[in-house]
């Protein structure tokens, strides 16, 4: 379950004593990499599920993420995603592309919530409740549950990419700054995935 000594369910408790029958949970992956797109996802639990196992995708190993999306895909009322590109990400920085990819995956959702619950102390320009949550990954199920949808999704994405640029190691380093993926950029230069406004892209 989440890693906090708190009732997991606290913050959807909270929402549906106010009345909300969709709470969504919101987070994003991806902002720190080279390479590759910012991934958030927005994830509406049925009331009162209780998913163990399900924590803070950071905490998990990828074959424990792969089975806790394939559970967590098969009991959610809707789920969402949002990515925004390299490009964009160049275009708007780093920070308002995560804001346009959790915005993308709420309005993706085939249900529209009534609350949101978002990982990290942040509000979103969309006429619905909100709560941003510090930690949020570690508090919220909801939370944790979109954590480990989006990082799922990226991971598969930059493994997809792997095969048209397999020089970069992508399928590895998952478009982080690992030294293999430095000494590539030095070698072969940027590809189209590359965010060239980071540091390490422009001087690799």
């Amino acid at each position: 379950m989440v890693t906090s000594a708190a009732d997991p369910l606290l913050f959807e408790k909270e929402a549906y004593r106010r009345g909300c029958q969709l709470v969504s949970g919101i987070d994003e992956v991806g902002r720190g990499p080279l390479a590759g797109p910012v991934v958030a996802a927005a994830v509406i639990l049925p009331r009162h599920l209780e998913l163990p196992g399900v924590r803070d995708s950071k905490l998990l190993s990828p074959a424990q993420r792969e089975i806790s999306c394939q559970e967590i895909l098969s009991c959610a009322t809707a789920v969402g995603i949002g990515c925004i590109e390299p490009a964009e990400i160049d275009r708007v920085n780093i920070l308002q592309a995560t804001f346009k990819a959790m915005i993308l995956a709420v309005e993706s959702l085939p249900s529209r919530p009534d609350f949101l619950l978002i990982d990290g102390p942040y509000k979103l320009p969309l006429a619905i409740p909100q709560k941003g949550i510090p930690r949020g990954d570690q508090r919220s199920l909801s939370i944790a549950a979109a954590s480990i949808v989006a990082k799922v999704h990226r991971d598969r994405l930059m493994s997809q990419y792997h095969e048209l640029y397999p020089a970069y190691g992508f399928a590895q380093n998952k478009g982080y700054g690992t030294a293999q993926h430095l000494e590539a950029l030095r070698c072969h230069g940027p590809c189209h995935l590359h965010r060239l406004s980071f540091r390490g892209v422009a001087s690799g």
